[in-house]
Formats: structure tokens, sequence, C-alpha cells
């Protein structure tokens, strides 16, 4: 496809781009092309090196990325360079795991970027709650399972579990409820869906570095959880999915993380 089917790259914007959920193939063709062009790329914690590579080689590219308990660059001062490098006439690219609406402040920097006049572009990526999970062999649909997902965050702003979540509701609203960002809080989590209804027998699965060389997958239940993550030693970024559909794993597991490639 030539570069002119794409829409312009225009100097003075940004762009925010998901890249998906890790493995480098997994970008859209939109946010390849986009990576091409960019002046200045800012790039979070869970955006892999192989996909820097397809960059713009005389971008500066600018790491921006937030891990739990460790030091990281403030949103606020995220959303200030990003307007700021578009004020100064650069292509801008704004590098986000997954995709940018999805748990991933996309929302946010999107609102700053309007508030300042700056015009910006979402390029949707794919979510690790999709697509890490058919990474893992677990369709995050399945038609005899559920017809209704839940996507949850594990923490709040305050890096808590989140206080506004009706978790009488959550429990029982949807056979299958999938988790961002919620290892360090699973025991906690599991006793409130317990309480609220949910079966402590319900299969659950822990999905670490999805789509890449070095995922694992743990299988437990949501009643053992808890005590699980504080036995073992979870690598993150992790997924955590409850329902049926893990049991599928069994049977759907596709993916050789020893195959060393990009997509």
């Amino acid at each position: 496809m030539d570069d002119a089917d794409f829409p312009p790259f225009e100097p003075g914007t940004v762009w925010l781009v998901g890249a998906g959920p890790g493995a480098a193939g997994l970008i859209s063709m939109l946010g390849y092309y986009a990576l091409g062009q960019a002046d200045v790329i800012v790039y979070d914690a869970l955006v892999g090196k192989e996909l820097l590579k397809f960059a713009n080689p005389n971008a500066q590219c600018i790491y921006a990325g937030k891990r739990g308990g460790k030091p990281s660059p403030k949103q606020k001062d995220i959303s200030i360079s990003l307007i700021d490098w578009a004020k100064e006439g650069k292509k801008v690219l704004r590098l986000k795991g997954g995709d940018p609406f999805v748990f991933g402040r996309g929302g946010e920097e999107s609102e700053t970027l309007a508030k300042a006049g700056v015009k910006f572009r979402i390029v949707p990526g794919i979510t690790s709650g999709i697509g890490g999970l058919a990474y893992a062999g677990i369709p995050v649909t399945h038609r005899d399972i559920n017809q209704a997902v839940i996507f949850l965050t594990g923490h709040d702003e305050t890096g808590e579990v989140p206080h506004a979540v009706d978790w009488q509701s959550i429990a029982t609203a949807a056979p299958v409820i999938v988790m961002f960002m919620a290892v360090k809080h699973l025991s906690s989590i599991s006793e409130k869906l317990i309480a609220a209804g949910r079966k402590p027998e319900d299969a659950l699965a822990i999905l670490s570095n999805t789509t890449l060389p070095e995922q694992s997958v743990a299988i437990t239940t949501l009643g053992e959880a808890g005590a699980f993550v504080e036995r073992e030693d979870v690598p993150t970024p992790a997924i955590v999915v409850i329902g049926q559909v893990v049991n599928y794993r069994e049977i759907l597991n596709w993916y050789t993380p020893s195959e060393n490639r990009i997509g």
C-alpha cells in the first residue's frame, strides 16, 4: 500500500496510537505508517523495543513509561510535553501499549490536547484484554459460555482497589471478567467477588507478558487466586481472566512462546 493511501501525518499534530498487546506484528498498518512518519515518539513501558525498530531513524524517541511502585513521569507532564512538541511543529506520536482508550489514559491525554487546541488522531490498537487471551488460547467470548464480558481495572488513580466499583453487580453481571493491572490486589478483589456471589471454584487464569516469547499462563481458581499470587512470583504485566472460557485453553493452546517472532 502506498503512503498516499494513508491520512497525512501533519506537522503540529499528535497521533495517539495503540501498539497492541506486545508482539510487534500486532500493530495496525496505520500505526506502522505513523512510526515511520513521526518526528517525536513518546512511548510507554508496554511498548516493545522490537516495534521501535520500525520508527523513523531520525525520530526522537522518549520513554514515558508508568510501572506500579517505580518512579515514573507524571501524567500532567506527559500531556504538557505532547502539547509543547506539537506547537513546535513536530509530528508527535504517542505510542501506547494495547489500545489508547482501554485503561490507557488516552481519553485524558486527548482531552488535554483538545483543550489546548492541538489537533490529534486516535489510532486504535489490539487490547491485551482480547489479544492476550487469544495468544493464551482463551476466547474472550464463546457462544456456549457467555454473551457478555466485563473489563475491569485492578486499581484506581490512588493505586488501591477501585473504590467506585459496584462489586455486587460486577460479580454476577457477566460470566467472564477480564481484569487489567489486578495482580497486586488480586487477593482482595477475589474476596470481594466471592462475597458478592461469584463462585470460588470459577476458573481463573493469569496471563503474563502476553504475545511475547516470555509469555506465561497460570491456571487456578477464584478462591485460590489470592494464595497463588502470594506464593508465586507472578511476572507482570499481566491480565487476569475469570470464567469458564479459561477451560478452553486445554484444547486451544496454539501459541509456542519459544518461537521468537515479530507477530
